[in-house]
């Protein structure tokens, strides 16, 4: 069984010290690809210098985070379009709007925002999308877009039916991750997943975030890793009632073909 995390922050300071055995332990899970997370211009240059060391299982995004948006300046955005050139940089992001903490102005996140799908339009590559509180201004921004962009998925998505029929509405991919494993704060998102699609539906840890609640042992760490979407590839499958073989292979094969790690 082999599985795709397509949103892991490799390059978070949890990870300094053994970061090669985390990867390894994720290959020996089967999590053989992961696609490293980019938040802002330095953890986007870590990070494509974590997939250009390891060719045959990591990839990243290049992008700032909706709680870094106002430093998303000229220069920034220049660097992050030279960065994306780099056939190993998949994905534009982690960029999109979060208004539950407003560390960056919200006037501010929108216009990070729209800075940033313009940027995945000029250089044809997907985005990687984050929102939080945040729904309807995002549904609006993500609308004007809406046959441009080479593709977009919602990363940890935690909404209700609702959200996700709006964002399918939209031709967004869903990225599903431990949240689904919480069965407090996880219940609009439970509901949903039966509703994804096949075709849009994909898996991912968020590590070190986001350690499925449900896991038996728990780490003493209190870290999530790569090695644990396993753990959330068999819970999404029994929501959905179907083997975690067949969900494992849809999956990835999304993956595959939305970041385009065949080309």
């Amino acid at each position: 069984m082999e599985l795709i995390d397509i949103g892991s922050n490799l390059t978070h300071e949890s990870f300094t010290d053994d970061r090669a055995l985390v990867i390894s332990a994720a290959a020996a899970a089967g999590v053989t690809r992961q696609i490293v997370t980019g938040a802002d211009l330095e953890s986007s240059v870590a990070a494509a210098a974590l997939a250009d060391g390891h060719p045959a299982r990591l990839w990243s995004t290049a992008g700032v985070h909706p709680h870094r948006a106002a430093s998303l300046d000229a220069q920034v955005l220049s660097e992050l379009r030279s960065l994306l050139t780099n056939p190993r940089i998949v994905a534009v992001g982690e960029c999109g709007l979060d208004y539950f903490r407003n560390l960056a102005p919200p006037a501010a996140q929108r216009a990070a925002f729209v800075a940033q799908l313009e940027l995945a339009v000029a250089v044809g590559k997907p985005v990687f999308l984050h929102q939080r509180d945040a729904h309807e201004d995002f549904k609006s921004i993500l609308g004007d877009f809406c046959g441009r962009l080479a593709g977009a998925v919602a990363h940890c998505f935690t909404g209700d039916p609702a959200q996700l029929e709006d964002y399918l509405a939209l031709g967004l991919h869903i990225g599903v991750t431990g949240w689904v494993c919480d069965e407090r704060r996880g219940a609009p998102l439970r509901e949903a997943v039966p509703r994804i699609p096949a075709d849009r539906l994909m898996l991912e840890t968020d590590a070190p975030y986001l350690l499925p609640r449900d896991l038996d042992p728990q780490p003493k760490s209190r870290r999530n890793e790569p090695k644990y979407l396993a753990h959330i590839a068999r819970t999404v499958a029994r929501m959905r009632n179907e083997p975690c073989e067949s969900l494992a292979a849809s999956t990835t094969r999304n993956a595959q073909r939305f970041f385009r790690l065949d080309a």
